[in-house]
């Protein structure tokens, strides 16, 4: 199935990623995979199909590329350079203006006002953690807190600071706000998504976005 802002020439990007070193389709939340999504405004798992299509070459025009391309790398980046200077290039943006980002999925990478480099997606690997932890071993100096505050580059206090605002809305815990925080929108938001669902699904969720970081 196509996607109505797909265009033939998006081949020679997807082309340039996956020959990107280790070679090969790239893990779908990975950080080149999110950064063309959000480039061409095109949903993840689409191009993540069509990257798997371009590993096949399911098509005659596949087989070109691959044959013009392939061993080709320098022709590759220097055309994929033209095309990102044509004039409209990645003009989608505008199919989004006036469009509320909490309608769209390109939210889930987008930084939280007011919260530095924290992105809704960071909230959703955090709140996998809290559900293995209990809320005494929800502090800095916990081994899991270091490490994912390690992994996504921010402060283990700010893990903190997220799974505090978490236990406000955990119905087993009914913790009252310290104060208002710029937080709370967007972890309700995440909780409402995740929080009362399968446990799973979110574990393996969090297991994949945790690619952007490596």
């Amino acid at each position: 199935m196509s996607h109505p802002l797909w265009s033939d020439e998006y081949w020679l990007l997807l082309m340039q990623l996956y020959q990107r070193k280790p070679a090969g389709v790239k893990p779908l939340y990975s950080r080149g995979m999110v950064e063309l999504s959000l480039e061409l405004h095109i949903p993840l798992h689409y191009l993540y199909e069509q990257m798997f299509s371009l590993r096949r070459a399911a098509t005659p025009r596949l087989e070109r590329l691959w044959a013009a391309y392939g061993d080709n790398p320098r022709r590759l980046s220097r055309d994929v350079k033209v095309l990102r200077g044509m004039a409209g290039f990645s003009n989608a943006a505008q199919f989004y203006d006036g469009v509320a980002m909490n309608e769209s999925f390109e939210r889930d990478f987008r930084p939280i006002p007011s919260c530095g480099q924290l992105m809704p997606m960071m909230l959703i690997i955090i709140l996998d953690q809290y559900f293995r932890l209990t809320p005494a071993t929800m502090v800095r100096n916990t081994p899991e807190i270091t490490e994912l505050s390690k992994l996504m580059g921010i402060k283990a206090d700010t893990v903190v600071e997220v799974m505090e605002t978490f236990q406000t809305f955990d119905p087993y815990l009914k913790r009252a706000a310290a104060g208002p925080s710029p937080l709370a929108g967007e972890c309700r938001r995440v909780w409402q998504r995740y929080g009362n669902g399968n446990p799973e699904e979110l574990s393996s969720l969090a297991a994949q976005l945790k690619a952007y970081f490596k």
